[in-house]
């Protein structure tokens, strides 16, 4: 390693442990040893320092071991290293820096003082899991660390718009000489957040350690990996280093710095941690290079890359995965837009919600009918027929044409369209059916963008997407306010027929099942089988769908499970399916059931809608939806019951499910005595779950002739404790009191 980079990283390494013992003192001596530590919504304590040492801090007391730890690290300082390759001392200074900067970011929090707009500080653990679900299924190729600020804000609006073009996930963090490229950002009123893969954690330095922090998660929640010791932190770092990709992009030169320096003590310091993940650092500053091989499998530091090459610079040091489509439209385009929301002020018009009629459709034609990458447009067009701020009609009817493709795959294909349409710069898109709701900025208009860009964008991606069964795709858009009513009755009574033919499948009804192994990257000892009725935990994938995609791609992650002689029927046992999943987790899980939560229930990645989980004081099942943070009856919230139920393991009591789940006839229904059902054991479960799954819910429970049981299950509006669940419980006679006990 340059002496430069190495002295400079010892030196930013010391600099912090010195801030975080000062720091660390002063809250204790004010505060005292009792104080309560954490961050937001985890169940990993402080997650980097829990990852790497197994520490569990919980007060202020607590922090005294890993500030020793960093201590130890230090160069100057004797003990055994994290790390002792090549790189050793300065990759040892690298370990000792995070753990000093998470304590100091913990801190912060301590004292009261938390993130100001536009920062957002820690990520807690269920945004980690709603992120997940983009790296499993390739969404998202990396992870971009940027430190500092670009020389311009133009820069750094291009910058941001290069690697959300590539669907790259952007962290950012720190500045150069007071200015911070979210700052920069900001002021160009780009829309920051994690829907917009622009995460904003802080303007120190330090604040760069959420970044790896997070990344020391990913290992835990879905590669498998326990917290612990040298053995394990080792693990966790080579988990990093070949499954996880990112690179640091180092903005700016900083001023007052030694002239063959270049940056900060404190950045050299930081990037050297960043090493330990196996992630390179890459600048338009000519800091010293490191391009032998030794930790990372490539180059460890490049520099002088000039601003316009530097995305494409770091995906060829990192070997990123990119698969872009090129769409000919005005805007940029790339996953990374996906969450974009478009505010009324910035709206130049507007299509369906609350204020005009809107839907889309997708069918299935003969090739003789469809003329392939016509777009057709009824009504006027934005320029003859809408002024700025107004609410227009809008029918999109998509028509597909392939030798392969079949009528099932039409609502598939269809899902996909909230999806290409919102990777649009300056398209928000939401909804699906007949309840849309889509917005086109002021700014997208201005460059260009019109009605036919997006019959432009439907054609190219699903075209890209679905090659191996459609071969010709043509759009047809309806804005005439009178033209769009007969096309859109057509649309209802379709989505109605296609409602019936999916919710009256059965598991008996056929004798293959679906697997998804989309997770196993992350979480190698988990599959999903996935059945008529009951989808994959993630609540993406139906029976279907999976059944499409292995049409679409007989290798891909979606196989056929051939259910085979029946193990045990009341638990959803087939000796076909444990055969599976031996074969797929490498003997490590031998079998599985489909319909209980108690005897060797399905594993989970990470990416579940929700968790069920035994409440043994009601004898009955409380559902807690990773959109509800706070408290659960069974005394932890669901980033801590996720970081039991995930990482492929088995965990009687609790299984992780899609929402849809819910409502099956399926749901558990071998933890219920004869002549009951599954959805009779649940006693709890957030309100805004239950508004959500309400229409379903009812309707199921109509269906089983217990209409008064949607009103006995407790939300926490009526209880939280588990004694105030049971109260509430008996006050209402719920039936789950009189059943037999599930454990």
């Amino acid at each position: 390693m340059s002496k430069v980079v190495s002295s400079a990283a010892i030196r930013g390494a010391h600099k912090y442990f010195s801030r975080a013992e000062k720091a660390w003192k002063e809250v204790k001596e004010d505060k005292g040893g009792d104080e309560e530590v954490a961050f937001p919504n985890t169940g990993y304590y402080l997650p980097l320092i829990f990852s790497l040492t197994g520490e569990k801090v919980q007060t202020v007391e607590d922090m005294k071991k890993p500030l020793d730890r960093a201590g130890e690290l230090l160069p100057e300082e004797p003990g055994d290293k994290l790390w002792t390759p090549y790189l050793g001392k300065a990759l040892d200074a690298g370990i000792s820096t995070l753990i000093s900067q998470e304590i100091l970011e913990a801190l912060k929090l301590v004292k009261g003082n938390s993130p100001e707009s536009p920062w957002l500080g820690f990520t807690d653990d269920s945004t980690l899991r709603t992120q997940g679900i983009k790296l499993v299924d390739g969404r998202m190729p990396g992870f971009a660390a940027i430190v500092g600020a670009a020389p311009t804000n133009e820069d750094a609006v291009r910058l941001a718009e290069q690697l959300r073009e590539k669907n790259i996930l952007v962290f950012l963090s720190s500045s150069t000489n007071g200015r911070s490229m979210a700052e920069q950002l900001a002021e160009e009123g780009v829309e920051m957040g994690w829907d917009t893969f622009l995460v904003p954690y802080g303007k120190s330095t330090s604040a760069t350690v959420h970044a790896l922090n997070f990344a020391c998660r990913a290992a835990l929640t879905f590669g498998g990996k326990e917290p612990g010791g040298l053995e394990e932190a080792k693990e966790i770092l080579l988990y990093n280093k070949d499954t996880v990709h990112a690179f640091v992009l180092a903005l700016g030169q900083d001023e007052n710095v030694n002239e063959n320096q270049l940056i900060t003590d404190e950045k050299y310091a930081t990037a050297a941690g960043a090493l330990n993940f196996g992630f390179p650092t890459i600048s338009d500053v000519a800091l010293p290079e490191i391009l032998p091989r030794g930790i990372c499998d490539y180059e460890h530091v490049v520099s002088s890359v000039p601003m316009d090459k530097l995305v494409n610079k770091a995906v060829e040091v990192r070997d990123l995965e990119i698969e872009v489509t090129e769409v000919d439209i005005p805007v940029p385009f790339g996953a990374g837009f996906e969450g974009e929301s478009v505010r009324k002020e910035d709206m130049f018009v507007e299509f369906g919600g609350k204020s005009s009629t809107a839907f889309e459709l997708l069918r299935n034609r003969s090739m003789e009918d469809v003329e392939d990458e016509k777009i057709e447009l009824i009504g006027p067009g934005l320029e003859e027929g809408a002024e700025e701020g107004e609410s227009l009609p809008l029918g999109i009817v998509v028509e597909v044409a392939g030798r392969e493709f079949k009528e099932d795959f039409e609502t598939i294909v269809e899902r996909r369209f909230h999806e290409f349409i919102s990777w649009a710069g300056g398209i928000f898109h939401m909804g699906q059916r007949a309840i849309p709701w889509i917005r086109i900025s002021k700014d997208s208009y201005e460059k260009g963008f019109r009605l036919e860009d997006f019959g432009t964008i439907l054609i190219s991606k699903i075209k890209e997407e679905f090659s191996s069964v459609i071969d010709k795709v043509q759009v047809t858009l309806i804005t005439d306010k009178e033209e769009i009513q007969e096309p859109l009755e057509r649309a209802k009574e379709i989505y109605h027929q296609r409602d019936e033919r999916i919710l009256g499948m059965k598991d008996s009804d056929v004798d293959t099942f679906y697997s998804c192994t989309l997770c196993q990257t992350y979480a190698p000892d988990h599959v999903c089988i996935v059945t008529p009725e009951r989808l994959g935990l993630c609540g993406a994938y139906t029976w279907l769908d999976c059944k499409a995609g292995h049409e679409m791609d007989p290798q891909g992650p979606n196989q056929p499970v051939e259910k085979g002689e029946s193990v045990d029927e009341v638990y959803g046992q087939w000796k076909g399916v444990n055969e599976y999943l031996a074969r797929e987790t490498d003997g490590n899980l031998k079998k599985f059931s489909a319909y209980s939560m108690i005897k060797d229930p399905m594993t989970s990645c990470g990416c579940f809608e929700c968790i069920a989980a035994v409440l043994p004081q009601a004898n009955g099942v409380m559902i807690a939806s990773r959109e509800y943070p706070e408290m659960t009856p069974i005394g932890m919230s669901f980033s801590t019951m996720a970081g039991q139920v995930g990482g492929g393991v088995q965990t009687p009591g609790f299984i992780g499910i899609g929402k849809m789940y819910i409502t099956s006839d399926k749901f558990i229904s071998a933890d219920v005595p004869d002549g009951h059902k599954g959805i009779e054991r649940v006693v709890w479960m957030p309100s805004t779950l239950k508004r959500e799954i309400e229409g379903r819910l009812k309707e199921r429970l109509d269906e089983i002739g217990k209409p008064e049981l949607f009103d006995k299950i407790a939300t926490e509006e009526d209880a939280v404790e588990a004694s105030e669940v049971v109260e509430y419980l008996e006050e209402v006679n719920h039936p789950a009191l009189e059943m037999e006990a599930m454990m």
